[in-house]
């Protein structure tokens, strides 16, 4: 029998997949879906190294949190987990001399959260931790999700944070605001129903399970039921004066946290 047919054929084929190569080698990199909104659109684009190489970011507080001495005897250390809100808020001007760590990272939300629990929580043993996650969940960032996605997240954090003994306080989400141009999208992403919804979920999940429900939502709400105006420019992240309200009402909340560990 002669090979000479066979390897005619696959000669040919060969030829074929290599002529092939440079239009495949073209081909345009799988682009994230459209939400509609073109600002979170261009935002998602911008954070696809983050969602493929490194969906927690981990990288970011990894040689901090390893370059931090364990707690020293007596101390409540506090740590504050959650996404923009957190991370803009400068807590030593806000908190000056308390042992109190930020770990909020922009644009995340709970599951990103819920991959750095360990990193960022648990191995840097505080006595209280504060949440504040939920709006970018609400707003789409990471995909559509639905509450109750969102609350078994929550719940699985304050699981975690129980089995290791810290006291957990949970923020309520923020209300958001149209008054500007800005804010207009940022607005439109978060609905009022489902930031109520969910903080009327967290409250009563505060209240059956023994945690701390830190009420954000009503110090700065208004008439309409809006963000005030004069606490943010961008319809959600605090200005000083917003940030001043929270950490009167976060510096409660955790004594309230402190005072319940001590008393069990």
């Amino acid at each position: 029998m002669s090979l000479q047919p066979i390897i005619r054929t696959l000669s040919q084929s060969l030829f074929a997949i290599l002529l092939c190569l440079p239009a495949l080698a073209q081909q345009p990199a799988p682009s994230i879906p459209s939400t509609g909104f073109a600002g979170l659109d261009e935002y998602r684009a911008s954070r696809i190294s983050i969602y493929t190489d490194d969906f927690g970011q981990l990288a970011r507080y990894r040689e901090a949190d390893a370059a931090l001495a364990p707690p020293a005897a007596g101390e409540s250390r506090v740590v504050f987990l959650g996404d923009s809100i957190t991370d803009y808020w400068k807590l030593p001007d806000y908190f000056p001399g308390k042992p109190f760590i930020n770990r909020g990272i922009d644009g995340q939300t709970t599951p990103e959260m819920l991959v750095r629990f360990r990193q960022d929580v648990i191995a840097l043993h505080p006595k209280v931790l504060v949440v504040l996650a939920g709006t970018n969940d609400i707003a789409g960032v990471t995909g559509r999700t639905v509450n109750e996605d969102i609350e078994a997240n929550y719940a699985s954090m304050a699981e975690l944070a129980r089995a290791h003994r810290i006291r957990i306080v949970f923020a309520s989400v923020l209300p958001v605001h149209n008054y500007t141009h800005d804010a207009e999208e940022s607005f439109a992403l978060r609905p009022r129903d489902r930031i109520l919804a969910l903080n009327k979920w967290l409250k009563d999940y505060c209240a059956k399970n023994g945690f701390v429900y830190l009420d954000y939502f009503s110090a700065l709400v208004d008439e309409r039921g809006m963000l005030k105006r004069a606490l943010a420019d961008d319809g959600l992240h605090p200005t000083d004066a917003g940030y001043k309200i929270m950490a009167s009402l976060a510096e409660k909340a955790i004594q309230k946290a402190l005072a319940e560990n001590r008393a069990r």
